[in-house]
């Protein structure tokens, strides 16, 4: 029943491919085949290069993983866009549940007790009506049947757009732009704090400050992407 209902919606309502705009076979996920072969996976090496630029000084994130590689007007790219400007929310959940089919082997290890979304100050979410992050949690916590919240992290500063920024201003900008809501729930757990795009690290780096301050145990990081 539930298969025949499923096909009756994709004749009426037909869905298209978030990075290329193909019509979807009914039962194809929400982005083709071709398009997910079209997109670079962050390999180890890349990992564990851009893990010690971008947070290993300041020690608050114990480890990275993130699966693709951004490229700006690539595929990747397209799909996000359709995601977040689009609200096609079921692209988000679809790429958590991609990633957590990669990071299974690091949850393991890093032993995670609770996922967090990067918060969207209250203004932003407003205008865009929802977070991107909080459907990729979603999909993980889904997957990895471990829990999530978006009720432990508040942005609490307004901050301008992180795009044109460089490393440094990228880094003031976020600066104490965080609180902890519920400092119990955080008390020495193992943390996955989770964005779409991981460009310098700072946002996710200062949201790991505020949570190690307020009594997390180990905070690790993850991304759909992270570009250069």
């Amino acid at each position: 029943m539930k298969i025949a209902l499923s096909g009756i919606l994709d004749f009426f309502l037909p869905k298209y491919c978030a990075g290329c705009n193909k019509k979807l076979n009914p039962g194809e996920p929400q982005v083709c085949i071709d398009c997910l072969g079209h997109i670079l996976t962050a390999d180890y090496d890349r990992l564990e290069l851009e893990y010690d630029r971008k947070f290993k000084s300041t020690g608050y994130v114990q480890d990275l993983f993130s699966l693709y590689v951004f490229e700006s007007a690539g595929t990747l790219q397209n799909i996000i866009h359709s995601f977040k400007y689009g609200k096609r929310f079921h692209i988000g959940i679809f790429l958590g549940k991609k990633l957590a089919q990669s990071i299974i082997d690091k949850i393991k290890s890093w032993q995670i007790d609770l996922i967090v979304p990067v918060p969207l100050h209250h203004l932003k979410k407003a205008e865009r009506g929802f977070n991107q992050s909080d459907f990729i949690v979603r999909g993980l916590s889904y997957s990895l049947k471990i829990p999530y919240s978006d009720k432990i992290i508040k942005r609490i500063r307004f901050t301008e757009s992180q795009t044109k920024l460089d490393l440094e201003e990228r880094g003031q900008n976020v600066s104490g732009a965080f609180k902890v809501k519920r400092k119990k729930i955080i008390a020495d757990k193992n943390i996955l704090i989770v964005d779409d795009v991981i460009t310098t690290g700072a946002t996710i780096d200062e949201c790991a400050k505020a949570l190690m301050k307020n009594g997390a145990s180990k905070i690790y990081a993850c991304s759909l992407a992270i570009a250069d």
